[in-house]
């Protein structure tokens, strides 16, 4: 009697072991496009990164950004367009004495470290540059400060003794676009608000969707007249997901979806986990732990600083708000050590990534610009899944699993036919590591790590 027990023991470890749970990607089934995942440089961090780290270290710190190999693969960078009082801060940091007065403006070839560093990113291959505005000149704005929120001047209910200067602002984000177009540096996405639900003591402009409507058809045309109808239009950064849907509402109402491209948001107030009702992408353009000390850890506790809570917020976002597009705030920071609100950490000399930074990288390295969302079919216990078919045809399956169990799946396919295999693990002691991934009679067997990840990439 015992050995029988002891062998039926045996026996149900082992089914429990190889049981195989089943998963179909229905790749004719297309949903949202693809734009990528990025991160910011802004207020100075990208003139740090070039001037605090050089050589080895500086080139270490780019791969681990957009080195599709040994980094995250990031394909978006978010640049601020300054409004300040200086001139390393604003191409017109000066009023010219009154919004159709002659604009003297100027560009000091640095932007704080920003073409750099907008240069660096394509060299990578990055080809997607995120303008985007905080605020207008202080001289623009109901309260005549760049600062402490404020609104743009001729916008409904702001009228300012100086006049209406949503044409002078208008002009003055295209001659930023120009200002990188002369210096082979195309801006692909270009903002004008920044968190405009929010009123704070640096760069901040406010701003709903009546206001914003009123501006946003003067910039688009603004474009269009100089060349760059090519550049698409965003709005509006707000604070969180719930602050941008009722602004889109706005928009929508307003029939702003003819001059938008995207619509963006941040997630400090509220993550992306519903579709916003339009017909435009959406973007969540800042997401960040502004709460912890440094860490570097994949999963502990479930803090906001571990890498398996930010792959979990992705997940979500793509899954359930149809996210085009998720960008981290900052990337590399030089001895930062009191905060997680970048990706990668520096003390000069010796670089460490973050499981933030491993968890874009099982998306970003994989799920290239342009590839398309498609369905799946199946659950796994405890377990998130996004799979995608990229331009070349090839499709990947990205596995989160949030359980502490692994959990083996058998991954099959309608409307296309694998023909190679490889997988890729995130979990406490590995790094997008690759591991065995067995491909047969068109389906593909692998295992996903407890609290970890596993992507799939398949070819035909």
């Amino acid at each position: 009697m015992n050995s029988l027990l002891t062998l039926a023991t045996l026996l149900a470890g082992v089914s429990q072991t190889y049981a195989q749970t089943a998963v179909t990607v229905k790749v004719g089934s297309t949903l949202q496009q693809i734009d990528g995942f990025g991160v910011s440089q802004a207020f100075g961090r990208a003139a740090e990164f070039r001037d605090m780290l050089s050589g080895d270290p500086q080139k270490q710190g780019l791969d681990y950004l957009f080195n599709t190999t040994t980094g995250a693969g990031l394909t978006i960078i978010r640049n601020r367009i300054g409004s300040g009082t200086t001139s390393d801060d604003s191409i017109l940091p000066k009023s010219p004495g009154g919004p159709t007065a002659a604009a003297n403006y100027s560009f000091d070839d640095n932007d704080r470290g920003q073409v750099w560093f907008s240069q660096q990113a394509m060299n990578y291959g990055v080809k997607t540059i995120y303008a985007d505005a905080w605020s207008a000149p202080g001289y623009m704005k109901s309260n005549g400060n760049e600062n402490n929120g404020g609104y743009l001047c001729g916008t409904p209910g702001h009228t300012c003794s100086s006049g209406d200067w949503r044409q002078a602002y208008a002009n003055f984000l295209v001659q930023y676009v120009k200002y990188y177009s002369e210096r082979g540096i195309p801006v692909t996405q270009l903002g004008f608000l920044n968190e405009p639900d929010y009123v704070t003591s640096y760069s901040s402009m406010q701003s709903g969707a009546n206001e914003a409507a009123s501006f946003i058809p003067i910039l688009h045309d603004t474009l269009e007249k100089n060349g760059f109808g090519n550049v698409s239009l965003t709005c509006c950064d707000a604070m969180g997901w719930n602050s941008q849907r009722t602004i889109t509402q706005g928009l929508v109402s307003a029939g702003m979806e003819r001059y938008l491209g995207y619509i963006t948001s941040h997630m400090y107030t509220g993550d992306p986990t519903s579709v916003i009702p339009t017909k435009l992408k959406a973007w969540q353009t800042e997401a960040a732990d502004l709460q912890s000390r440094w860490c570097a850890t994949w999963y502990g506790s479930g803090g906001l600083c571990e890498g398996m809570t930010w792959a979990n917020k992705i997940h979500n976002g793509l899954a359930n708000a149809n996210l085009s597009a998720y960008i981290y705030w900052q990337g590399v920071e030089v001895n930062q050590f009191q905060a997680s609100s970048y990706l990668v950490a520096s003390d000069g000399k010796t670089l460490t990534p973050s499981g933030r930074l491993w968890a874009f990288a099982m998306w970003s390295r994989f799920v290239r610009p342009g590839a398309y969302r498609v369905s799946t079919t199946g659950s796994v216990s405890s377990t998130g899944i996004t799979a995608f078919q990229n331009t070349d045809g090839s499709v990947v399956v990205v596995f989160l699993n949030s359980g502490g169990s692994q959990q083996n799946v058998k991954v099959s396919f309608t409307e296309f036919t694998p023909a190679g295999a490889e997988a890729f693990v995130t979990d406490n002691t590995r790094s997008v590591a690759p591991v065995t991934a067995t491909l047969s009679d068109g389906a593909v067997t692998a295992s996903i790590p407890a609290r970890g990840m596993l992507t799939v990439k398949l070819t035909a």
